[in-house]
């Protein structure tokens, strides 16, 4: 396969679909786009699993292991900015986070596998919807993604335009962080702004709280670990001369450890009810868990850190590197079978605050590494599928 031709090809594909961006659940377009690729690839695709994903099976050999790889199709609410000829075309939606180049990246992988059968087992091509709400994986999951196609081991990765291009950063363990959301509604007793004595305040309540949560990760949470607590939203129903009636704070956590996020929510807890209490106000505390912690195997992160030093270099490939807070419904397949989540560098400039980073309204996928990404893939699969 000429390089420069499956380059280009791969690039018009990303261009494609980058135009036709959609949101979980919601990838039709796509779905089907891949769908007739894969087709025309002679491979036999299954469709709609767990909403608009997309399966597909290539077998080489007679080994019977088999090795998932895995890329997210859907886009997030913003309206682009970038005026590029293939700027998004539905308003609202973009692919800022590069889901468009994840999608060509596997199918390129695809292409290059079929071509060449390196390898002896089955590898499957996963398409998955909705990881940016997190409910992509656990929905594949339970329309039975792994008894209707079992795998040994999956693999998943995303851009990092914060990373030099042609590099892969990887990591046992935490890679990613679990996200739990919280609500914090705080009932008090209004008043006239210029007779405070007469109410239960629960603005300054709620001030008692936010700082009061600072303390969590500072205090109750071991230096060695680590935990982040943010609030991010608050609202009343007060007005510039009323003391509100009701305030709700509203955020997320982030943690590697399943013990420190169990921490977390009941020191959250402790502190927004007994602040409360001592206020003479009421607490309603609501704490939801919506992205498990990513943590990779030992024995994955070694076969894709050792396919990374073949296609990108040893000096290109960080087998260690710092966890990152962010969150991943990657997380979901891996606490179901082994394998390994990484990160492949996409930084243009030699700065990383120069490269616009995802979910920017400005963000583009660097096109270069559409056949790095496949290269990588198709590399992984031959070096595991011995």
């Amino acid at each position: 396969m000429c390089d420069h031709t499956f380059a280009n090809q791969l690039k018009e594909w990303r261009h494609y679909l980058h135009m036709y961006p959609e949101t979980a659940f919601e990838e039709k377009i796509t779905s089907a786009f891949i769908a007739e690729r894969l087709s025309a690839m002679g491979l036999e695709v299954h469709t709609k699993i767990g909403g608009t994903g997309v399966v597909a099976s290539l077998k080489a050999g007679d080994g019977n292991e088999v090795v998932g790889l895995r890329a997210d199709m859907d886009c997030i609410y913003i309206n682009e900015t970038t005026g590029l000829p293939y700027q998004s075309k539905h308003a609202g939606k973009m692919h800022a986070c590069g889901h468009d180049g994840h999608v060509v990246t596997l199918l390129g992988a695809a292409m290059l596998l079929c071509e060449r059968k390196n390898f002896n087992g089955t590898v499957r091509f996963i398409f998955q919807p909705a990881e940016e709400p997190g409910t992509g994986a656990p929905a594949m999951l339970a329309d039975g993604l792994l008894e209707r196609f079992p795998m040994d081991e999956i693999y998943g990765f995303h851009n990092m335009p914060s990373f030099p291009a042609g590099t892969a950063h990887m990591r046992t363990g935490g890679i990613m962080a679990s996200e739990d959301n919280f609500v914090i509604g705080i009932k008090g007793k209004g008043s006239h702004a210029s007779a405070p004595h007469l109410s239960i305040d629960p603005l300054v309540t709620a001030a008692e709280i936010i700082l009061a949560l600072q303390t969590i990760v500072s205090r109750s949470l071991s230096p060695a670990l680590s935990g982040v607590v943010s609030c991010t939203e608050i609202f009343t129903d007060g007005a510039h001369n009323a003391i509100p009636t009701n305030a709700k704070i509203l955020g997320d956590t982030r943690s590697f450890d399943p013990q420190v996020q169990a921490l977390i929510e009941t020191k959250m807890r402790e502190i927004s009810e007994s602040i409360c209490r001592m206020n003479g106000a009421e607490c309603e505390f609501k704490y939801t868990h919506e992205f498990t912690p990513t943590i990779n195997w030992e024995k994955c992160v070694n076969v894709a850190a050792m396919a990374a030093r073949k296609v990108l270099g040893a000096e290109n490939v960080d087998a260690n590197c710092a966890p990152w807070m962010g969150s991943e419904d990657f997380g979901a397949f891996l606490q179901e079978i082994p394998g390994c989540y990484f990160f492949l560098g996409t930084g243009e400039h030699e700065n990383p605050a120069d490269n616009i980073p995802p979910h920017n309204s400005a963000y583009d996928y660097n096109d270069d590494m559409l056949e790095t990404g496949a290269q990588l893939f198709a590399e992984l699969v031959a070096t595991r599928l011995k």
